[in-house]
């Protein structure tokens, strides 16, 4: 039987969990995830895990923050005064918005902190600094 490497596409169903059991991702309700192995399209640590699967096996991978979405950037911490906001919006804490780079590209950011007078926007991916634990299943190779 032949086994996932880079460059194969594989299919896979998956579930993400965090260490205290909390789903933060699953594809049981819906079709496989569907990409190349190797090609940077999913974090390291998964693409990792399921290189030497074979059609059909199923594991659970384990996988730390420096081969999933990094740890936390304290540069990505961004304290704003609360006047630079429109006028329709409440900051509230765990508020998710998006805000514009000077060069206009997109960012998301999460409000964590609400002040009088600041806000505090951090820009980390929401899953940075977590270990993430995967059970998955192969179920094509292409």
């Amino acid at each position: 039987m032949s086994q996932a490497k880079n460059g194969d596409s594989v299919k896979v169903h998956y579930t993400g969990k965090l260490e205290d059991g909390t789903v933060f991702d699953s594809s049981k309700d819906r079709q496989p995830l569907e990409f190349k192995l190797g090609a940077g399209n999913v974090i390291p640590g998964f693409d990792s895990g399921i290189t030497g699967m074979a059609i059909g096996d199923s594991k659970t991978v384990t996988i730390p923050p420096d081969q999933a979405y990094g740890e936390v950037r304290k540069d990505l911490l961004v304290e704003v005064d609360k006047g630079e906001f429109p006028k329709d919006i409440k900051p509230e804490i765990g508020q998710e918005l998006q805000v514009q780079q000077p060069d206009g590209t997109p960012v998301s950011v999460t409000i964590v902190d609400v002040q009088d007078e600041k806000v505090t926007l951090d820009a980390n991916h929401p899953l940075a600094g977590k270990t993430l634990i995967f059970d998955i299943e192969l179920v094509e190779i292409a």
